[in-house]
C-alpha cells in the first residue's frame, strides 16, 4: 500500500504546484503586464484638422491630399474618406441599430473597434469589447499624438462586486461587527444578502440574490458598517475559506491611426497592451467591420487562402463554418490534432474587400506571424460581410498529470507575449484598381518598394524568347528496414544515383524539355529523412563526394541549375539530435514531434518515429555548418525544404522564443544564404522568405475550396509572378486526375510544370515510410512530361518572366489571364466547347490573343 500512496501523494502535490501556477506568482505561466489602476479619463476633445460636414457626428482630425479621417469622440468609431472618388469607409456600419439580425454581444460588437479574448486560470475564454466594456464605462481617451490620433480605452471597472464580500461570516460577528451598526433598511438588506446556517452557525452569502441594486446596497452597508480588507481576510482564516481577495478584471490598450498617402496605418501599440496575470489576454480582433458590406450592397471578401479566394457578399451560405485561417500556418510547436486536414496555407499576410463603390485592401505590416485571418457573410451573426485581422497574444497549452488511479489536466500558458506592435495599412483602390487584380498590383508595388520581392527577372524578347521553367525533383536514397539473420537493421536503399540523375536529365533534353531545374532529394546524411546538418556526409550508395562533383560540372555543362535539397527547420531522425536539448518545447514541456500522416487512416500514425521540430535557437548552427560543407561543392544553388515555408516557436521554460523571433532568424538565416552567392529554391514561400527566392516549389495554386469561399483565384501569382519563378506540387503527386486540367492551370496561372521522380523501379518504395513514392519511376512519366512542356512551353516561353497583371471569368470554368507584355491566354475548363470573345475554345484547351508590346 505505500507505493501507491506514495504515488498519490506525489501527484496531489503536483498538482498545487501547477494550480499555483496559474497565479501571477508563477514564473511559468503568462506574467502579464498589469493595468495602471490610476486613470483619468478626463480630457477635452480633439482638435478639428479640417472642416467637413460628410460625416454626420463626426470630427475631421487628419487630412492629407489622397484620405480624410474622421473620429466619432463618442464612441471611437472612425470614417474615412478617399478624396479621389469621395467613398466613405466607416469602422462600424452607420446602419447598425437597424440590423435585425445582431443581438445581444454580437449587436454590441458592431460598435467596437477592439475586442479582446481572455483566459482565466482554468484556460477557458471570456471576451471584452470596446463598446460595451469600455465605452459604455466612459472609460475611453482620445489624445493627439504627432503622428496621429490615439484612442486609449480601459475594458472592466475597479467597481466592487460580490466576490469583494466574505463568503462565510460567524454569526456573532456578523451580527455584532456588521447588523448591529445598520438602519432597519440595511438589516433587511442584509437578510436577503446573507442566510443563516443554523447547524454551523454562521451566515452563508447568496449569490443568486447580490445582483443589480441588491448588490449596490450590500455593498453600501459592509461600507458604512467600516469592513474593512483587514476584516476580510479574518473572516476568510476564521472559517477557512478557499476565496482569495479578487483581482480587478482590468484590461488596458490603444489604437493608433495615422495617415501615409493612400494608406491608413493602424497600431496597436505592444506597450500599451496591460492585462492582469491572473486573466492572460489569447486574442486581439482590431476592426472587425471596417468597410463592412450590407445585406443589400454587392461585393466580395478577398481571402489569401492558398492562392487566393473571394467570398461573395450574401452568399447565403451560413451552414457552412466562417472563415478563420492563421497567416503562414499552424505552429509547429503547438498541440496538433490527430486528424489530418488537407488544406492550402496562408502565405500572404492580407485582406479585402470589394465593393460597388471601390476595394480596400489591408495589409499587415507588423505581427503578421501571430495573426489570423477571419472573414463572414450576413446573416449568421449580423447582417453584414467583413473581414478582419485577429493576434495571438499569449497561447495556452495543456499539460497532463497522471497516476495509477488518477488524472488531470491543467492550462498551461505562454510566459511573456510577443515584442511587436501590430500594425495594419489600409490601401482604398478605385476605378479599374478596385479588384482583386488591382488589389494584386498594389501589394506587388508595396512590396517592390519595402525589399519585400527580389529584384525583376529579365523577360525575354519576341526574338530571344526565355523558355518557362521545368521543375524536376529526384529522390535519391530512402532508409528501408532489412534483416540479417532475423534482426531488422535501417540500411539506405538508393532511389536514383548521380549517375543515374544525369541519365535521366539527358533522356529529358533529348526529348525536348529545356530550362531544367533540379532539386535534388535524399543526397546526404542518409537519405530522404536526413540527419541534422550539423555535418554533411555525402551518402556514398549514390555516388558520394566524387559522383556529386560530377553532376554539379554536368548541369553546368548543360545549363542546368541544380539545387540541393535540406531540411533545416526539422529533425527528421532523432539519431544524432539531441532532442532535449535542441527541439523546440510545446507548452505543456514536451519536445514537438511530428508524427506523418496515414493517408488510410486519416489521421496522425504515433506508431512510427516522429521527426522533432528543431528550436529556433539552433536554426543558425546548422544554417552555418551547412554553408560550410555544400561550399566546396560549387553548386550554384541550394533548395530549402522548410524555411520558407513552416514557422515555429520554442516555448520551453525562461527561454521563449515566439513566431516573431522566430521568423527573424530565418529572415537572418536565408540573408546568410544569399550571402553565399546561392540561388534559393524554397517549398512553400512565406511573405518574409520571398525577397530572398529565385523559385518557389508547392507555391500555392489552388485555394483550401473552403464551402463558404465563391471563387479560386491567383492572388498569390499574380503577386509574385515576374520576380520568383515558381510552380505548385509535382504533377504525378497532385490531386490533378488528368494532365488536361495541370496543363490548363499552368497556363491560367503562370507557373511552371513540375514532376517528381526515381530511378529505381517502384516497387522498391514497398514496406517502407515512403509508400508516398509508389509510382514516381520517372520510366513511366517522362515522354507524358515531355508532350506537357512542349504545349505549355510554346506559349509561356512568350511570356516568361513577364509579370500577371489581369484575370477575369468570363464563364463558368472560362478564365482570360493577362501579362505585361499585353499577351493573354483564354483557358476553358469545361468538357464541352464554349465561345468567348468572338471565338471558340474547344474542350479542355485554350486559345492565346493580345500583342507583344
Amino acid at each position: 500500500m505505500r507505493k501507491p500512496l506514495i504515488m498519490l501523494l506525489s501527484i496531489l502535490f503536483s498538482m498545487s504546484v501547477l494550480a499555483g501556477c496559474t497565479s501571477s506568482s508563477s514564473g511559468s505561466q503568462a506574467g502579464g503586464h498589469e493595468p495602471k489602476l490610476e486613470v483619468s479619463f478626463e480630457g477635452g476633445g480633439l482638435k478639428p484638422a479640417f472642416d467637413d460636414t460628410a460625416v454626420d457626428g463626426m470630427k475631421g482630425v487628419l487630412e492629407n491630399k489622397q484620405l480624410r479621417l474622421y473620429m466619432d469622440e463618442a464612441t471611437g468609431g472612425i470614417a474615412v474618406k478617399n478624396q479621389s472618388d469621395g467613398t466613405l469607409w466607416y469602422s462600424n456600419p452607420p446602419d447598425r441599430e437597424a440590423d435585425a439580425k445582431a443581438s445581444g454581444e454580437n449587436k454590441d460588437l458592431l460598435s467596437a473597434q477592439l475586442k479582446l479574448d481572455f483566459y482565466n486560470n482554468l484556460g477557458q475564454v471570456s471576451s471584452v469589447n470596446s463598446y460595451t466594456d469600455s465605452v459604455a464605462h466612459k472609460q475611453m481617451k482620445l489624445e493627439q499624438t504627432p503622428e496621429g490620433i490615439k484612442v486609449f480605452y480601459q475594458f472592466g471597472t475597479t467597481a466592487k462586486t460580490a466576490e469583494d464580500l466574505p463568503m462565510m461570516v460567524g454569526k456573532e460577528r456578523f451580527e455584532e461587527k456588521i447588523v448591529s451598526k445598520m438602519d432597519k433598511t440595511g438589516q433587511r438588506t442584509m437578510k436577503i444578502a446573507y442566510t443563516f446556517d443554523e447547524e454551523k452557525g454562521v451566515y452563508k452569502r447568496n449569490d443568486e440574490a447580490l445582483k443589480g441594486l441588491q448588490l449596490e446596497r450590500t455593498l453600501k452597508g459592509f461600507e458604512e458598517a467600516g469592513y474593512t480588507e483587514e476584516d476580510l481576510q479574518q473572516d476568510i482564516t476564521e472559517n477557512n475559506l478557499s476565496q482569495t481577495k479578487p483581482v480587478p478584471r482590468i484590461f488596458q490598450l490603444s489604437i493608433e491611426y495615422s495617415l501615409d498617402g493612400d494608406q491608413l496605418v493602424v497600431k496597436v501599440p505592444a506597450a500599451d497592451i496591460r492585462y492582469p496575470a491572473d486573466y492572460p489576454v489569447n486574442d486581439i480582433s482590431v476592426l472587425s467591420f471596417l468597410g463592412a458590406g450590407g445585406s443589400k450592397d454587392s461585393g466580395s471578401i478577398l481571402v489569401p487562402d492558398g492562392s487566393g479566394a473571394l467570398i461573395h457578399f450574401n452568399n447565403g451560405k451560413t451552414r457552412y463554418p466562417a472563415y478563420k485561417q492563421a497567416v503562414y500556418g499552424k505552429d509547429g510547436s503547438m498541440e496538433v490534432t490527430d486528424a489530418y486536414a488537407q488544406q492550402q496555407e496562408v502565405k500572404l499576410p492580407v485582406f479585402g474587400l470589394i465593393r460597388e463603390q471601390g476595394a480596400m485592401l489591408g495589409i499587415i505590416e507588423q505581427g503578421a506571424s501571430l495573426a489570423t485571418i477571419n472573414a463572414d457573410t450576413s446573416g449568421r451573426l449580423n447582417g453584414y460581410n467583413y473581414v478582419y485581422p485577429s493576434f495571438t497574444l499569449i497561447a495556452k497549452g495543456e499539460v497532463t498529470l497522471t497516476s495509477a488511479e488518477q488524472n488531470r489536466t491543467l492550462p498551461r500558458f505562454q510566459q511573456e507575449p510577443p515584442k511587436t506592435d501590430y500594425v495594419i495599412r489600409y490601401a482604398f483602390l478605385s476605378g479599374d484598381e478596385a479588384s482583386y487584380p488591382g488589389m494584386a498590383r498594389y501589394y506587388q508595388n508595396y512590396l517592390t518598394q519595402h525589399g519585400g520581392l527580389p529584384e525583376a527577372q529579365a523577360a525575354g524578347t519576341p526574338e530571344s524568347p526565355v523558355n518557362t521553367p521545368f521543375y524536376l525533383e529526384l529522390v535519391g536514397g530512402i532508409t528501408k528496414t532489412k534483416h540479417v539473420l532475423g534482426f531488422p537493421y535501417q540500411s539506405l536503399e538508393p532511389l536514383t544515383t548521380f549517375d543515374e540523375a544525369e541519365s535521366i536529365l539527358e533522356q529529358m533534353q533529348q526529348r525536348g524539355i529545356n530550362n531544367i531545374r533540379l532539386k535534388y532529394a535524399g543526397w546526404f546524411n542518409r537519405g530522404l529523412d536526413h540527419k541534422v546538418p550539423d555535418r554533411l556526409s555525402v551518402d556514398k550508395a549514390l555516388g558520394g563526394s566524387k559522383g556529386l562533383n560530377r553532376l554539379v560540372a554536368f548541369t553546368k555543362e548543360q545549363g542546368i541549375q541544380l539545387f540541393p535539397d535540406v531540411a533545416l527547420l526539422r529533425a527528421n531522425q532523432a539519431s544524432g539530435f539531441r532532442v532535449n536539448q535542441k527541439a523546440s518545447r510545446m507548452l505543456s514541456e514536451i519536445p514537438a514531434a511530428v508524427y506523418p500522416y496515414n493517408m488510410a487512416l486519416n489521421r496522425r500514425d504515433r506508431t512510427v518515429s516522429p521527426a522533432y521540430i528543431i528550436s529556433p535557437a539552433k536554426v543558425g548552427g546548422y544554417v552555418d555548418a551547412t554553408l560550410k560543407e555544400i561550399g566546396p561543392f560549387q553548386t550554384g544553388g541550394i533548395s530549402l525544404r522548410d524555411m520558407a515555408d513552416q514557422l515555429n516557436s520554442d516555448f520551453r521554460k525562461n527561454h521563449e522564443i515566439d513566431r516573431t523571433a522566430s521568423e527573424q532568424i530565418s529572415v537572418q538565416s536565408l540573408d546568410r544564404i544569399t550571402g553565399q552567392s546561392l540561388r534559393i529554391l524554397a517549398d512553400g514561400g512565406n511573405a518574409y522568405a520571398l525577397p530572398y527566392l529565385t523559385d518557389i516549389t508547392n507555391a500555392p495554386v489552388s485555394s483550401s475550396q473552403f464551402k463558404l469561399e465563391d471563387e479560386e483565384i491567383p492572388f498569390y501569382p499574380m503577386v509574385v509572378r515576374g520576380y520568383v519563378n515558381y510552380t505548385g506540387k509535382p504533377f504525378n503527386l497532385s490531386t490533378f486526375t488528368s494532365p488536361r486540367q495541370y496543363v490548363l492551370r499552368s497556363l491560367e496561372y503562370g507557373s511552371g510544370l513540375y514532376y517528381e521522380w526515381m530511378h529505381a523501379p517502384n516497387y522498391k518504395v514497398k514496406d517502407t515510410d515512403f509508400g508516398n513514392l509508389y509510382a514516381v519511376n520517372y520510366e513511366q512519366w517522362i515522354n507524358q512530361a515531355a508532350d506537357m512542356y512542349l504545349e505549355v512551353n510554346a506559349v509561356m516561353k512568350n511570356m516568361q518572366n513577364q509579370r500577371l497583371t489581369g484575370h477575369e471569368k468570363l464563364a463558368d470554368g472560362v478564365y482570360k489571364s493577362t501579362y505585361e507584355n499585353g499577351l493573354s491566354v483564354i483557358v476553358n475548363y469545361n468538357r464541352t466547347a464554349v465561345l468567348a470573345e468572338g471565338r471558340t475554345i474547344e474542350a479542355e484547351s485554350y486559345i492565346t490573343g493580345g500583342e507583344q508590346l
